[in-house]
């Protein structure tokens, strides 16, 4: 009778250690799945940020010297548009200014981020599409993919398609180079808020990058230290230091950039 009357609480036990099991195990998967780990976007998103460097640097192209740049993405379950300023100076001489602003439209989603970019030079007007061989607007896609949140490598292919991405033949006509970027970077979390990021960066052929063919565009280190505000809000501290080989001029930047930013 005493073994009957135990029967029950064996049974239950075994049904709660099987299920408890059943939930370790599944937790342990969690735990170990280390790609597309990135939660699905829910809802509406923004974020914000603005900062002051002391150089503008940019896929191992020297763009100008100081500068204020500032960003708002805003987005809805992983679509978003994302617009970008920058107002600095063209050298160190403080004579020219050189205005520019960013418009894109993408999605991210799993690790990947696809958008298309608009970038607008002041000295064209807006959403003009001609291709001048030295200056204008231009219109590149762009596609970004992560591992995951946990192996934060990233791989980058950019290329424009439309607008200023020309240079003259021996005919003295203007040719679409469908310039391209490849980047590979990587960015690994420290202690007490630092942050390490390394990138290498090529172009695969012919076009505004260098004007030779394939090149080694850019390689750069940059360190950066995070302070909270309050819950969405911090600022950075960050120093970078880039070395582009096949620039004639300007060979080994280096930038000192102070932000801050709402997430």
């Amino acid at each position: 009778m005493l073994c009957i009357g135990a029967l029950p609480f064996v049974f239950n036990a075994r049904i709660y250690a099987s299920e408890k099991s059943k939930v370790e195990s599944r937790e342990s998967r969690v735990e170990s799945k280390y790609f597309d780990d990135y939660k699905a976007p829910v809802g509406l998103t923004y974020n914000a940020q603005a900062r002051i460097q002391t150089s503008y640097l940019w896929r191992g192209l020297y763009c100008g010297g100081a500068n204020i740049q500032a960003s708002a993405n805003v987005g809805y379950g992983g679509l978003y548009v994302d617009m970008w300023w920058n107002i600095g100076v063209t050298d160190w001489t403080f004579k020219t200014f050189q205005p520019e602003v960013d418009l894109s439209l993408g999605f991210a989603r799993w690790g990947l981020n696809v958008y298309l970019l608009y970038i607008h030079n002041f000295n064209t007007p807006f959403f003009d599409f001609h291709n001048y061989p030295d200056k204008g607007n231009r219109l590149e896609l762009n596609v970004r993919y992560t591992l995951s949140s946990k192996i934060p490598l990233s791989i980058l292919w950019a290329t424009r398609i439309a607008a200023s991405d020309g240079y003259l033949n021996a005919q003295g006509d203007t040719v679409q180079a469908y310039s391209s970027y490849l980047e590979l970077s990587y960015t690994q979390k420290l202690r007490d808020g630092f942050s390490i990021y390394g990138a290498i960066g090529m172009t695969p052929w012919k076009g505004v990058y260098n004007p030779n063919g394939a090149a080694l565009q850019n390689i750069e280190i940059r360190l950066r230290k995070d302070w909270s505000v309050a819950q969405r809000c911090g600022v950075m501290l960050q120093g970078q230091v880039a070395v582009s080989p096949m620039q004639p001029l300007n060979v080994i930047n280096v930038n000192a950039t102070f932000g801050v930013y709402l997430k």
